[in-house]
């Protein structure tokens, strides 16, 4: 089991959305992090086929994957960013319309959306229009229409944007649990979505992989150092322009920093354990102007 990405470049007139990514991915759960326009889309749509590179290739245990055509397209589970869906039909009847476009016999069709409903935890709701689902309920939708061919590959773009904090948790839950003897890529600007889930995290910028690894590996990557600090309000818009601050505590007596330096910022600075929040800033991060500030 093996998708091998090959000097993949992707233009679109002047704009260079990719260029020359190559990785290897093999069984288990990739995050591909990256702030919007960082090219994740752009790759994952070249991953479906929806879009050819421009130069280089992309292949399936050694086989490029345009050439095999719909043979790969059986291998593959899609869920994009936004999905589409006839409102007026139920959770069920969009399931199995969709397991028809897919192939797939009535009685197979079936019972695989009965056991997919129970899985994303909508067996009690597959009599609901589409319409009347919450935004949670829609994407686990998603989930299962993605997961109706049993693909060996998975592929999630920005699978919980706009979802509140707890059906994020539950997404990631099932994103784990459906992990299991296939290749799962994730797409997100959301860290907390991949921190926990992704056996390897791949840093993308300005349509590059800059960095990948272990969520461990790449936070130990990160040359600078974090730390906490307490200024006086008058001295924030200056810290701010003066060092990368992923996060402002507001206090009584002034703002708590939490500051991406090499040198202890202040002689009273407390030095803290980095996060993969704290590595996204530093790679994908700007200081801040005065303008950015609200304390």
């Amino acid at each position: 089991m093996e998708l091998k990405i090959i000097e993949v470049s992707k233009n679109f007139e002047s704009i260079t959305a990719l260029d020359k990514v190559s990785y290897t991915l093999k069984k288990g759960v990739y995050g591909l992090l990256g702030v919007n326009g960082a090219g994740k889309t752009t790759l994952m749509r070249i991953l479906c086929t929806l879009l050819k590179p421009s130069s280089g290739s992309v292949t399936w245990n050694g086989h490029d994957i345009f050439a095999m055509d719909g043979k790969y397209r059986n291998l593959l589970g899609y869920l994009p960013q936004d999905f589409g869906y006839y409102p007026d039909f139920t959770v069920y009847d969009y399931l199995m319309y969709i397991a028809s476009i897919k192939g797939l016999p009535p009685f197979v069709a079936k019972q695989r959306t009965d056991t997919l409903l129970a899985q994303v935890g909508l067996a009690k709701d597959k009599n609901k229009k589409m319409k009347k689902l919450s935004g949670g309920m829609k994407r686990r939708a998603g989930i299962a229409q993605a997961m109706l061919n049993k693909p060996q590959i998975l592929i999630l773009d920005e699978p919980t944007a706009g979802l509140d904090p707890n059906e994020r948790i539950r997404f990631r839950n099932l994103i784990s649990e459906l992990s299991e003897e296939r290749i799962v890529l994730l797409s997100t600007h959301i860290v907390s979505d991949i921190e926990f889930v992704a056996n390897e995290i791949l840093l993308m910028q300005n349509g590059q992989i800059k960095m990948s690894g272990t969520g461990e590996e790449i936070v130990c990557s990160m040359p600078e150092k974090v730390w906490n600090c307490k200024i006086p309000k008058p001295l924030v818009d200056s810290y701010l322009k003066k060092y990368k601050v992923s996060n402002i505590k507001n206090l009584h007596e002034g703002a708590e920093l939490r500051i991406l330096s090499a040198n202890q910022p202040t002689e009273d600075a407390i030095l803290e354990t980095p996060s993969l929040e704290d590595v996204f800033l530093y790679y994908f991060g700007e200081k801040a102007g005065a303008d950015d500030v609200q304390i």
